[in-house]
């Protein structure tokens, strides 16, 4: 038994999206959310499935907590306040810290040069 369609290599159909003829062949089809929809475009067209339209689809399992954690001992082990594994300066304002008086242990100071620069026109 033969093939039940015509072959449509020289077919001419209209875009769903803008209305510009291509050919049959030239369109491609839209898969929104995964699922094949029933519209064809043209390349202009044509976009990827949005990954983030995809979000909740599938499980995630994602477990935040540790079994069984041990607190951090590296300040008392390294003998120095500033040389533990939290040494992160943390803050709304981190450059600067806005504390000059030295309470707070800073390696956070920004520096520059300002300078100055020529431009000629030839």
């Amino acid at each position: 038994m033969g093939n039940r369609f015509a072959s449509g290599k020289n077919s001419i159909a209209t875009c769903d999206r803008c209305g510009f003829q291509y050919k049959l062949k030239q369109l491609k089809e839209l898969v929104i959310k995964t699922k094949r929809v029933n519209i064809l475009v043209c390349p202009e067209c044509w976009e990827p499935d949005q990954p983030q339209l995809q979000l909740g689809m599938y499980p995630i399992d994602d477990p935040q907590a540790i079994r069984n954690p041990r607190p951090d001992t590296s300040y008392v082990v390294s003998g120095n306040d500033y040389l533990g594994s939290r040494d992160i300066q943390w803050g709304w304002y981190p450059v600067g810290m806005g504390d000059d008086q030295g309470l707070t242990p800073n390696s956070l100071k920004g520096t520059g040069i300002i300078g100055t620069v020529t431009i000629s026109i030839t």
